[in-house]
C-alpha cells in the first residue's frame, strides 16, 4: 500500500501543487491543500489505487470549497521579481498577471473548471467527474468563464485584434 502512495505522490507532487496554487494563488495554502488532501487520500489509498487522480483531485477541489467556505484563505503574495536576463519578459509577465487577476475575478466554481480543463490538461468529461457534475455543468460554467474574461477590458487588450 504504501510503495503504490509514495510512487504517486513522487511523481504528481508537483502537478498537484500546481493546480492548488491556481485555485488558492498562494503558495503556502497550495502547498497546505496538498498536503491535507494527500493525508486524507492515504487514508483510502487501498480503495482507489486503480486511479487515483480522479479521487485526488477531487479531494482537493472539495478541501479548497471547504477551506474557502470558513474563509480560511490567505491574501495574493506578491512574488519577487525575476532576475534580469538578456531577453525582456516584462510583456509577458504583465500578460501573466493580467490575465491572472482577471481569473481571479471569476467564482471559485468557474475558476475550478479553468484550471481544470486547461491548466491540467483535463477532458470536460474528467472535469466533470472529478467535480461530481454533469458535463453540461462544467460545459455552463467554463462558457460563463470564457464569457466573462473576454469582456473583461484588461484582457480584451491582451488580445490580438482578429479575434476580437
Amino acid at each position: 500500500m504504501a510503495n503504490g502512495f509514495a510512487e504517486y505522490v513522487a511523481h504528481r507532487h508537483d502537478r498537484l501543487c500546481r493546480t492548488a496554487y491556481l485555485l488558492t494563488r498562494d503558495w503556502a495554502v497550495a502547498e497546505d491543500l496538498v498536503q491535507t488532501s494527500l493525508a486524507k487520500a492515504w487514508a483510502v489509498w487501498r480503495r482507489i489505487e486503480e486511479d487515483p487522480d480522479r479521487y485526488v483531485y477531487r479531494i482537493i477541489v472539495n478541501t479548497h470549497t471547504s477551506w474557502w467556505r470558513r474563509s480560511w484563505r490567505g491574501e495574493v503574495p506578491t512574488e519577487a521579481v525575476p532576475e534580469r536576463s538578456e531577453r525582456d519578459f516584462s510583456g509577458t509577465v504583465v500578460d501573466r498577471d493580467t490575465l491572472w487577476a482577471a481569473i481571479g475575478t471569476l467564482s471559485r466554481r468557474q475558476r475550478t473548471v479553468i484550471v481544470l480543463h486547461y491548466f491540467d490538461e483535463m477532458t470536460m468529461q474528467q472535469v466533470a467527474d472529478t467535480l461530481g457534475c454533469s458535463l453540461g455543468t462544467v460545459k455552463t460554467q467554463l462558457g460563463r468563464a470564457l464569457a466573462r474574461l473576454r469582456v473583461t477590458p484588461e484582457v480584451q487588450d491582451l488580445q490580438p485584434e482578429a479575434t476580437r
